[in-house]
C-alpha cells in the first residue's frame, strides 16, 4: 500500500502542534496548574499579586508558542513550500525540491491527533505535522497507515 500528499506547514499548524507538544509535558501542565492555584489563592486572600500571578503564569506559554510558531513559520525555509509525502510499508519520506529524508515505521516514536493535526513523531522533539485540512479524503488512510505499521501503544489518534 501507498499514500501520497502534500502539507503547507503554516503558522496555525506550528501552533497546534507547539500547544499539543508543551502541554503535554510536565512543564507544561505544572504551569498551568501553578497559575490555577494561584487564582485560588488570590479567591480566598483577595490579594491582587496573586491574580496577577495566575494569569501570567496561565498566559505566557500559549503567546510565546504562539509568537514563535509564527516566527517560525516566517523564518525557517522549509516551511515556505509544501512537503510531499509518501507513506509505504518501508516507511515514510519527505521530499521538498531535490531533497528527500526517509525514516522507517521502527524509529517512529509515537503518532496522535490533535483537532487540527495528525502528529507523527520521529523523535522525542522532532516531528512530522499533517494538518487535516491538507489531507483531505487521505485522512482516514493516512491514520490506517500509521495504525497498520506502528504498535497501538504508540498510536494516540482518535
Amino acid at each position: 500500500m501507498e499514500i501520497e500528499f502534500d502539507v503547507k506547514v503554516t503558522a496555525s499548524a506550528l501552533y497546534d502542534y507547539l500547544l499539543y507538544h508543551t502541554f503535554k509535558s510536565a512543564s507544561g501542565m505544572l504551569g498551568t496548574i501553578v497559575g490555577a492555584l494561584m487564582i485560588v489563592v488570590f479567591a480566598a486572600t483577595k490579594y491582587p499579586i496573586y491574580l496577577i500571578a495566575g494569569v501570567v503564569l496561565i498566559l505566557y506559554l500559549p503567546c510565546t508558542l504562539f509568537v514563535r510558531a509564527n516566527r517560525q513559520a516566517q523564518n525557517n525555509p522549509a516551511f515556505k513550500k509544501p512537503l510531499h509525502y509518501k507513506m509505504t510499508d518501508e516507511g515514510i519520506s519527505v521530499a521538498q525540491g531535490e531533497n528527500e529524508e526517509s525514516q522507517s515505521w521502527e524509529s517512529c516514536v509515537k503518532a496522535v491527533s490533535t483537532n487540527k493535526s495528525i502528529i507523527l513523531y520521529t523523535s522525542k522533539s522532532t516531528a512530522s505535522i499533517f494538518p487535516k485540512s491538507d489531507l483531505g479524503e487521505k485522512k482516514d488512510a493516512v491514520i490506517q497507515m500509521i495504525s497498520t505499521h506502528m504498535p497501538p501503544k504508540k498510536v494516540k489518534i482518535k
